[in-house]
């Protein structure tokens, strides 16, 4: 009964870990979204408080286990983390949170298997059949009519999702991943900050923040970012590969599920059967990937 108990203890652990992870990259879509749709802030001094907020606390995260931090990372994952951050916040400018976070996330999912085909990789004829699916729910998504996103607004969050595959791809190999996210977040940080002063210097463009828009910033920089990777990356370790794929998916179904409950956004017939395809057809790519490499 002991021996139960004690094996069940981590288990339990691991999906509470991953619970609360989960959450926090679904609240940074609720975070931004609320922020930008009452206009407490602008998009850019959005994305430049939030990389100084996450970068400060992972600065303090790296000291307290006595680790350097100018030391890991580098510019090139710095620049991917700062376009995502950028072009993440302007989207929201003009998308629902959950439209916004299932369009990233199939972003993100389709560049990272975009990558492994092109370094040779190949799917059974399920993963094909997902990814042909997985396509065609975002073309679902936003071809034309009443309940389509902003195509602006879609096309910025796509990249913001090609440039989070990215910095994923890049951060496969890191030995320390907190340690080389503490180090990008650094690095990419003073990026925001010149982008925001580059927008406060231009003709026709209105910066400004109040109170709550900071607020909002420095919770999605500190908490559901800076901490929220703390988190995961306490999860990862006792996580297959496969499983934390997977477990992603939930990711835009809860933003969804907010953005309907906290910010009134409608979740409509468009959507929901849109993320059936994208999540479907992605969830679909993973497990042939895994019954691939099991033979």
């Amino acid at each position: 009964m002991q021996r139960r108990a004690a094996t069940e203890r981590p288990v339990l652990a691991v999906a509470g870990l991953t619970t609360i992870a989960m959450l926090a990259f679904a609240a940074n879509s609720l975070l931004c979204r609320l922020a930008l749709q009452q206009d407490r802030i602008d998009p850019a001094s959005f994305g430049a408080v939030r990389l100084l907020a996450g970068a400060l606390v992972l600065a303090l995260v790296m000291q307290a286990k006595r680790q350097p931090v100018t030391g890991s990372g580098g510019w090139r994952s710095a620049v991917l983390l700062f376009a995502y951050v950028a072009l993440f916040s302007f989207a929201y400018v003009s998308l629902p949170a959950g439209t916004g976070a299932l369009i990233l996330f199939g972003a993100v999912q389709l560049t990272m298997l975009g990558a492994g085909l092109l370094a040779g990789e190949r799917f059974a004829a399920a993963g094909w059949c997902g990814l042909l699916l997985a396509c065609a729910g975002l073309a679902v998504l936003l071809l034309p009519g009443a309940a389509a996103p902003s195509l602006f607004g879609a096309l910025l969050m796509a990249g913001a999702g090609v440039a989070w595959g990215g910095y994923s791809l890049r951060g496969r190999g890191a030995g320390d991943p907190l340690a080389a996210t503490a180090g990008s977040f650094l690095r990419a940080a003073p990026m925001g900050v010149l982008l925001s002063l580059g927008v406060w210097l231009a003709p026709a463009t209105q910066v400004h923040a109040d109170a709550r828009g900071v607020v909002l910033a420095v919770a999605s920089g500190a908490v559901t970012s800076g901490l929220g990777y703390v988190v995961w990356y306490a999860a990862l370790r006792r996580l297959s590969a496969l499983r934390a794929a997977v477990v992603q998916l939930s990711v835009p179904l809860i933003a969804a599920a907010g953005g309907a409950l906290l910010l009134e956004e409608a979740f409509t017939l468009r959507l929901g059967v849109s993320a059936l395809a994208i999540l479907g057809g992605i969830a679909l790519v993973l497990g042939s990937r895994a019954a691939g490499k099991g033979r």
